[in-house]
């Protein structure tokens, strides 16, 4: 009998939580959380990572766009000053507090900005679905695949794929299109997604999709 203590991750989980799910019939592009405050090297939530993933996820907007998938942007905004509306996750992530309209941190990355005529939502806590009408606004359109990009992957990315299948879709997160500020919860949040919540999938398997 294997020892799971001395087991790799991969064979550890496997038979157990390796399940594949798969696109569905119709599914939405969600871009979470693409604001400069993760790309401005000298601003405290500089991610690296994402900074990595714009590209590659600017690339898959402009396909997603001549396909013409749904698509939904999302970003973060706060009552400025007192901040009533950020509850207890401020106090655990004072740093979310830049987070308020005019604050050039709480942009959009311009590669990857909504169009006008594209739909944003605003949150105030980690999961895209959480308080939101994201998931009555994916049910109007009969969307059942929720595919994910945007940051970070250990906070909102995680958060929103978890809420995602709770809420009864399919949800995919393209490995290239997003980031961290640090490898190490990236690619464990990857492992527990992919695991567990839904498929984490290569850029070119999403393009494939589009394409089919």
């Amino acid at each position: 009998m294997s020892d799971p203590l001395n087991d790799n991750a991969q064979d550890n989980y496997k038979g157990v939580w390796d399940s594949r799910i798969g696109f569905g019939e119709k599914s939405a592009l969600v871009v979470v959380d693409f604001m400069q405050g993760y790309t401005t090297p000298e601003a405290p939530l500089y991610a690296p990572g994402v900074v990595e993933a714009i590209p590659h996820a600017a690339e898959v907007l402009d396909r997603a766009r001549r396909a013409g998938l749904p698509i939904i942007h999302t970003n973060i905004r706060y009552q400025p000053e007192r901040f009533l509306d950020g509850g207890v996750w401020l106090k655990k992530a004072p740093v979310m507090k830049a987070m308020v309209e005019g604050n050039p941190h709480a942009a959009f990355c311009p590669e990857v900005a909504p169009r006008p005529e594209e739909l944003v939502i605003s949150k105030q806590y980690p999961s895209s679905f959480f308080g939101t009408s994201l998931a009555p606004t994916l049910r109007a359109l009969g969307v059942d695949t929720v595919v994910l990009m945007g940051c970070s992957t250990s906070g909102c990315i995680r958060a929103t794929a978890v809420d995602g299948l709770q809420h009864g879709f399919r949800v995919m997160v393209i490995r290239e299109c997003v980031g961290d500020r640090h490898p190490d919860p990236h690619e464990a949040n990857l492992f527990d997604i992919d695991s567990k919540y839904g498929d984490v999938i290569a850029k070119e398997e999403l393009l494939a999709h589009i394409d089919a």
